[in-house]
């Protein structure tokens, strides 16, 4: 797999030009518009994260992805992540098989647990079952991506014998496992035989790379052929240094603080935000600074696909489509020469 540059969203609710949030329904559309500007200026893959809170206005990525599906011709679609745990691993199939379908074999799909726990108690699902509602679903849904019909017996459904599953993929459908930084998940995704994607939010990429290396080892021991691994991380693009910064720290404070208040973290600093931008895993400065950085991560931990979460709470669409346009049009073309 050759190195892929790709942009991720959770459809942060946005400022208006009148300074007021914008609602949800008109960020799901901006959102179908950056993605249609990401394909015409060459990013890879474009990951829509599903949530469901009133900060994320996207909570049924699948949707939105069709309608970009039938606006753009070749950026692939997928998630940034899939929900596993709180939805039906049947439903999930379904819905990427006929993305797959309908855009020509370009959906793929990141499976995880996501970093917010709403959707557990909104779809009828206990945490305590946290771990065994993951771990059954996948093995279900691995079976679903290799065989035309499927036997599996389990605790969190009803079993099945000999199940087709309709749409049949026509064309094998990429799934990847998204790891938060734990060894218990590196070796799920060596189990199940998957791409890794890990999410690093917070300190340097360096710092994960023995679990690239336990990635490996583990699946060279196991004997199968080694699958890509990504890298999601967030970021903003601006003309300079100076200018992408100022438009990202506001909006990164209220994203971080809110999230803070509710887990209980202390409120997020300049100095931090700095030492992200410096040496940390915040990907924001001119094209030339953030494309030596994505350089180094690559390089640092044997990358196939680089992920920038452009949208960081409610920084304005016009901002957003600026981003996305530096990136594709400039950061991309400069990692690759760097990396030539």
């Amino acid at each position: 797999m050759t190195l892929e540059l790709a942009l991720d969203t959770f459809g942060d609710v946005t400022l208006g030009p009148d300074g007021r949030m914008k609602p949800q329904d008109q960020v799901i559309r901006d959102v179908v518009e950056q993605a249609v500007l990401a394909d015409a200026v060459g990013v890879d893959f474009i990951g829509l994260g599903e949530h469901h809170r009133d900060d994320f206005a996207i909570s049924a990525p699948e949707v939105i992805l069709g309608a970009i599906a039938a606006r753009t011709a070749r950026i692939r679609l997928g998630t940034a992540v899939t929900v596993l745990s709180s939805d039906d691993p049947i439903r999930v199939f379904q819905r990427f098989s006929t993305l797959h379908a309908l855009s020509g074999g370009r959906a793929e799909v990141i499976l995880g647990r996501g970093s917010f726990t709403e959707s557990f108690p909104l779809f009828g699902f206990d945490l305590k079952d946290y771990e065994t509602l993951f771990n059954e679903k996948l093995d279900l849904f691995t079976m679903l991506l290799r065989d035309r019909k499927v036997s599996w017996s389990g605790t969190t459904r009803t079993a099945l014998k000999d199940q087709p599953v309709h749409p049949a993929l026509a064309r094998p459908l990429r799934a990847w496992i998204g790891v938060g930084g734990t060894p218990e998940s590196v070796m799920r995704a060596v189990h199940y035989d998957l791409p890794m994607m890990l999410a690093i939010i917070g300190g340097p990429a360096a710092r994960f790379r023995p679990f690239v290396d336990l990635y490996h080892r583990a699946a060279g021991q196991a004997g199968r052929a080694p699958q890509p691994i990504g890298v999601h991380s967030p970021g903003h693009v601006a003309d300079t240094d100076e200018a992408a910064k100022e438009d990202l720290w506001p909006h990164y404070k209220r994203l971080l603080d809110r999230i803070g208040r509710e887990r209980g973290w202390s409120p997020v600093s300049r100095d931090h935000f700095e030492a992200e931008a410096g040496q940390g895993a915040l990907y924001v400065g001119s094209p030339e600074t953030v494309a030596r950085k994505i350089a180094g991560t690559v390089r640092a931990l044997g990358l196939s696909r680089f992920e920038m979460k452009y949208s960081s709470g409610p920084m304005p669409h016009d901002r957003l489509m600026r981003s996305v346009e530096l990136y594709g049009a400039r950061v991309i073309p400069l990692v690759r020469d760097m990396l030539a």
